[in-house]
């Protein structure tokens, strides 16, 4: 479904009636985070779909909500998705819940909202508890912009490849990790991006919440034979490209630059300066082995 055109959508104009879907963010840990807004919109709806219906059931019985529930994970989305759609031209509303956190952001629900909105329903946002911005506002890190990663592929060259790609990227950078993956992560990224200043979190608004704030080289340090537990979000600080002087300036001159004070790799920095003056790449790279005395 992704890339694919759909007809202009307005949500204050919704199909007569259909009942409307209610993108509810729940806790990522401590209970008393969820909004009096997302406890009665749950209570009120005539049906949720659960990421997991074990765990979503667990927040309802602490409200004493006895709305039905029905699961609707990654692996089920195709089959699912139809079903609740129906329900929903049926004049009913629907509530779309994750385990933690606000759906669609690297958990399920992209496919039933999007078809919701193809079908004229009205999709309304329940705003609440998210683990990326929650954990960007306590980082410390210069945020006015910021690229969310999502989870960075499981194997190493691809994620390595995805590091490369968002190296010269000037904003802060932000992924969630698993905790068997997370060393390697931090590894890769202090290979690929250089020895930037980074935190991560852990297990965010629960009993053990932790944030280790330093250089990437630091963290690798302090997990050293730590066994890695909970959920973690990272967040790996920007780029500072510093501008290079391009007019009148001399290719070798040009390198000597970027070598000593950009920062960048000399993949990176021979990409740009091939942009920048318009030269063929592998001329470039020539001599930058030799300013980078490779």
């Amino acid at each position: 479904m992704d890339g694919v055109s759909r007809v202009l959508t307005d949500t204050r104009s919704p199909r007569p009636g259909a009942g409307k879907l209610y993108v509810v963010a729940t806790p990522i840990g401590n209970l008393e985070d969820i909004t009096v807004r997302a406890l009665r919109v749950l209570s009120e709806v005539t049906l949720i779909a659960c990421e997991d219906t074990r765990h979503t059931r667990k927040l309802l019985t602490h409200f004493q909500i006895n709305t039905p529930q029905t699961s609707y994970y990654r692996e089920k989305e195709a089959q699912k998705t139809g079903k609740i759609i129906r329900v929903l031209l049926d004049g009913r509303d629907v509530a779309l819940v994750s385990d933690a956190g606000v759906p669609c952001i690297s958990d399920p629900g992209f496919v039933l909202v999007n078809e919701a909105l193809a079908e004229g329903i009205c999709v309304v946002p329940i705003p609440g508890p998210c683990a990326l911005t929650t954990a960007i506002s306590m980082a410390g890190l210069k945020a006015d912009q910021f690229l969310f990663c999502g989870f960075l592929p499981a194997k190493g060259s691809e994620r390595r490849k995805v590091l490369h790609s968002l190296a010269i990227q000037p904003a802060l950078l932000v992924f969630y990790e698993s905790p068997h993956r997370l060393r390697a992560s931090l590894a890769d990224c202090l290979a690929v991006l250089g020895d930037r200043q980074a935190v991560v979190c852990k297990e965010l608004t629960k009993i053990y919440e932790q944030c280790l704030c330093g250089s990437l080289s630091q963290m690798l340090a302090s997990l050293e034979g730590d066994a890695a537990r909970g959920e973690f979000v990272v967040l790996v600080e920007g780029a500072i490209v510093q501008e290079a002087p391009v007019e009148g300036q001399d290719l070798q001159g040009l390198l000597a630059w970027y070598h000593q004070q950009s920062g960048l790799s000399l993949k990176d920095s021979v990409a740009k300066i091939a942009v920048d003056l318009g030269l063929p790449r592998a001329k470039v790279y020539e001599e930058a082995l030799q300013v980078w005395g490779k």
